[in-house]
């Protein structure tokens, strides 16, 4: 039971930064997850990775909502994303299902995670403690917008996403401020509407490939991604409200520090099993 409470809460946490920032949630989801059931008979990368898939469709659903009704996304730069980002994705799955990443293999893909986790808080604190041009909001200027930019966001989002699981808006969200010029909050609301088509997809190829080459029954994963939905949608509701009410500089700050040290857990875990 204290474990049902505790995945209850991880559901809230993720959805609640997930709506937030446009990132779906798995990247809070699957460390958390393997924190808590570590040592269990059903701990595994790639069943946390297929469960947290299903789960960022519910957390995205809810701001998607609140994104639309404050205007605040581009449509014709998703019109052009998320075609790419849903291509792609499936390429990324496949790269998870590689034999170095099966069976005593999946500690290379937590490795792997654990780095890109290092990554994301480095973009954030850089976001923190840079120039501050990223969290100024402006208007977006579709003159300066790369002519391939969407596409080339697109394709980097999908294979990130299938390969570790994620929504994809940790990439998604940097690259259009990147290469689009994107003002923080529209970029934000974009790569919550890519996550839609882009979690369906991705989940129903990776829980496929549970299935297939894990030893995994489909219901195992859907038991967790049941206990963390309900927590999830509310915190994507009010996460998505949030992101066009609240100055972003102290969540980011927060987030950071969290993926920080969810990135040294992992990654010393990682280690720790190879040796």
């Amino acid at each position: 039971m204290y474990v049902l409470a505790l995945l209850a809460v991880v559901g809230l946490v993720a959805g609640l930064l997930g709506g937030l920032l446009g990132i779906g949630g798995s990247i809070v989801m699957i460390p958390c997850m393997r924190e808590i059931l570590h040592g269990q008979a059903h701990g595994n990368q790639h069943l946390y990775q297929a469960a947290a898939m299903i789960v960022n469709f519910f957390v995205v659903c809810p701001a998607v909502y609140q994104h639309v009704r404050a205007r605040a996304i581009i449509w014709p730069v998703v019109r052009r994303l998320a075609p790419a980002a849903c291509v792609s994705v499936l390429g990324g799955v496949m790269l998870s299902e590689l034999p170095v990443f099966r069976h005593a293999g999946e500690v290379y893909l937590a490795g792997v995670f654990g780095l890109f986790l290092f990554y994301v808080a480095g973009v954030n604190f850089h976001r923190l403690f840079g120039s501050g041009r990223a969290l100024v909001t402006e208007r977006w200027e579709p003159e300066r917008t790369m002519r391939g930019g969407p596409f080339v966001v697109g394709v980097a989002v999908g294979l990130v996403a299938g390969l570790l699981g994620v929504g994809g808006g940790i990439v998604s969200v940097p690259l259009q401020q990147r290469l689009l010029r994107m003002p923080l909050r529209n970029a934000i609301a974009n790569s919550a509407v890519t996550i839609i088509p882009l979690s369906v997809i991705g989940a129903c190829l990776k829980n496929q490939q549970l299935v297939a080459h894990h030893g995994f029954e489909l219901r195992e994963s859907v038991f967790l991604a049941a206990i963390l939905i309900p927590t999830a949608i509310a915190g994507g509701f009010v996460g998505g409200r949030l992101t066009h009410s609240l100055p972003l500089r102290a969540i980011r700050g927060a987030f950071a520090v969290l993926m920080l040290v969810a990135a040294l857990r992992m990654t010393l875990r990682a280690v720790a099993a190879l040796g």
